[in-house]
């Protein structure tokens, strides 16, 4: 039997991708399209875990002339043997090794303040002048020149140096190797959507901008730069007076097989790995974005998928992306969200859609100034899908759902902390009273307006409702909870009962659900009817409480009627 290649768990480095044999979805025609397009700059903003690492370091690869200890130059076209890229013609192979190459990853300035945050991102300049440092030997730089790339390569020159590092980086590769240099920045917006959750946010903006201008706005030695994030930013000018730019985000065609993996990729993938029969829950899960209008699986979750499947690690589906992305946009979502903004998540919840104006270049200070502004970012970081473009008004205005279930999972998971965190803040003994007392109608209006409070996604079935009025009543200090518990002929749905027996209580809760207001009244007497049909206080009379009081309740959406047995 034939070996098959490892998975590429988390490998990001196109060299180790290929060295090591994992099994690769070529992606290499991004050369190809890269050199057509002829953009001197271009942003790719892509959800997170979407390839946009490998991707760059896989045109690292490619372009640069890469030196080595020794002082000769790397031959790295064994990285390309086999792979598509060399099949498209010497127009596009001539351009392999020719030039100096600038790799700037941001993902790590994660910082809690700005000075760490900025001293990070000055660590990783000074690293990338250090894998540079051969241009140091022999006459190619002046005196002066030489003394300005050591203190930044050594990390002592002042901070306001490392905001032109790039371009000064840049002029001194064009010297030594007499070509223009391709930057490639990547996750360029990490450090800023950081900066702006711990407070510093305008800070950062003014380095980066600083960092970019000089490489990308007024460098002659650039021959053409790529950037990767999530979000366009363009509103804080970050990017400012650069009418070279060229920005591919998810709503391009532009690219769009290049990040995430196709239709044909994951079934070739599934069949490499002999699980194609898993090939509808893997599109249930993790399919349905669209970039342009090409459909596209998550990279990340399709990979962990396979391995885990194929290594018989577990037999089901898991939210791999869940635990890898930043849900607190999310929560933030459904934290302030208002009654319009709730309606809308459990549309989107129960597989509708909802329609949003769109905003290309929404900056993170921009986020919590509308709900609509939450809803872009949402739809740009890979939370939602368009499935329908209209123009009106001059606007673009999109119809989004929810991708898949991986991403369905998060929204329900993240309503059900919130859910259960409201719940507990709350002084919820008036419903345990109303029990007690007898009081169906304060019963009802505080089951009603704790129901309205709430964002429901089980789509108001019973099973729904029973756990909700169980997180209602858990936290009270006098009853125990006993939930579906065999008794008579059947089973009751709750029951609260006191630790005492002989002095004690016994409440009995059966619930009904309607499709009619109108029908409230009925369901309850149904469910009255059960209790006694089915004979559910028996075994508690035989426990020994003597005390019993029996409740229907019925259920249409959000509204409730408590009716007690007389």
């Amino acid at each position: 039997m034939k070996r098959k290649k490892p998975i590429p768990i988390g490998v990001e480095f196109y060299k180790q991708m290929i060295e090591d044999g994992y099994y690769y979805i070529d992606k290499t025609l991004l050369i190809r399209d890269i050199l057509e397009q002829k953009s001197m700059v271009t942003l790719f903003t892509r959800p997170r875990r979407f390839g946009k690492t490998l991707a760059q370091s896989m045109l690292k690869t490619f372009f640069e002339k890469e030196m080595l200890p020794d002082g000769t130059v790397a031959d790295n076209s064994v990285y390309f043997q086999g792979k598509k890229i060399m099949a498209a013609g010497e127009e596009y192979t001539k351009h392999m090794g020719q030039y100096p190459v600038i790799f700037l990853s941001l993902k790590s300035a994660k910082q809690p303040e700005f000075g760490t945050a900025s001293e990070k991102l000055q660590k990783e300049l000074v690293k990338e002048y250090r894998r540079h440092s051969y241009i140091m030997e022999g006459e190619f730089l002046l005196p002066s020149e030489k003394k300005e790339f050591l203190s930044l390569m050594e990390g002592t020159a002042p901070m306001s140096e490392y905001c032109t590092a790039l371009q000064t980086l840049s002029k001194c590769l064009e010297k030594y190797h007499k070509h223009k240099v391709i930057i490639l920045i990547d996750e360029y917006d990490v450090p800023l959507e950081n900066a702006y959750f711990n407070g510093f946010y305008d800070e950062m903006v003014s380095f980066i901008r600083s960092l970019f201008e000089s490489a990308l706005k007024t460098n002659e030695s650039l021959k053409f730069a790529i950037v990767t994030g999530c979000l366009r930013i363009s509103r804080e000018s970050i990017f400012t007076g650069l009418n070279n730019l060229d920005i591919v985000s998810v709503l391009n065609e532009d690219y769009a097989e290049y990040f995430g993996f196709t239709q044909d990729e994951t079934d070739g993938f599934l069949q490499a790995y002999d699980i194609i029969d898993r090939k509808n829950e893997v599109k249930n899960w993790y399919d349905g974005y669209l970039f342009g209008n090409t459909e596209v699986y998550n990279p990340w979750s399709v990979i962990n998928y396979v391995k885990n499947i194929s290594h018989k690690n577990t037999e089901f589906p898991k939210p791999y992306w869940s635990n890898t992305s930043s849900n607190s946009i999310v929560r933030e979502l459904i934290e302030n969200a208002d009654d319009t903004t709730r309606q809308e998540l459990e549309e989107l919840i129960a597989g509708g859609t909802i329609e949003k104006p769109v905003h290309e270049d929404i900056t993170y200070a921009d986020i919590y100034k509308s709900q609509d502004n939450l809803w872009n970012f949402l739809f740009f970081t890979g939370y939602l899908k368009a499935v329908e473009k209209k123009f009106m008004e001059r606007q673009i205005y999109l119809s989004m759902t929810i991708p898949n279930e991986e991403i369905l999972y998060i929204y329900e998971n993240n309503i059900r902390e919130w859910s259960l965190q409201c719940i507990e803040k709350q002084d919820l003994s008036g419903l345990v009273k109303a029990f007690e007392d007898g009081d169906c109608e304060t019963a009802s209006d505080i089951i009603t307006e704790q129901l309205m409070d709430t964002i429901s996604f089980y789509d108001y079935k019973e099973s729904y409702y029973h756990g909700f009025i169980a997180g209602l009543l858990k936290n009270n200090n006098k009853y125990l909870i006993k939930s579906n518990r065999e008794s008579g002929l059947g089973r009751y749905d709750l029951t609260l009962k006191t630790k005492r027996i002989r002095k004690g209580r016994a409440i009995i809760l059966e619930f009904k659900v309607t499709d009619n207001i109108n029908k409230l009244e009925q369901g309850c007497m149904e469910a009255l009817e059960q209790i006694e049909k089915l004979h559910y206080g028996n075994d508690i009379v035989r426990e020994g409480y003597t005390d019993i009081i029996k409740y229907g309740i019925c259920f249409y959406k959000k509204e409730c009627l408590v009716m007690k047995h007389q």
